[in-house]
């Protein structure tokens, strides 16, 4: 298990967007399963209306976690999905 806490850049925080694009890029690696931790919460980072629902705001701290096969290589491409604000 591999985790790294990151900042949401996004002006929006994790709308619909970022949240299907964080959604489809963690599906992709089915031998890693990936949650992110905020505000207390577990949230599948498969699931968009989980994301969504986690009412993850601009400058919000997140920790992601991953375990399974190839962890370090998806954390660090999902951590850097929220360093580049989704392309947004």
């Amino acid at each position: 298990m591999v985790a790294k806490k990151v900042t949401v850049v996004n002006e929006q925080g994790l709308h619909m967007r970022p949240a299907g694009i964080l959604a489809k890029a963690v599906a992709a690696h089915k031998e890693c399963k990936t949650t992110l931790h905020v505000n207390g919460k577990e949230v599948n980072a498969k699931a968009v209306m989980q994301i969504m629902s986690a009412g993850i705001k601009c400058g919000m701290e997140v920790e992601i976690v991953c375990e399974g096969e190839m962890e370090q290589a998806v954390l660090d491409e999902i951590a850097g999905m929220f360093a580049e604000g989704f392309g947004e």
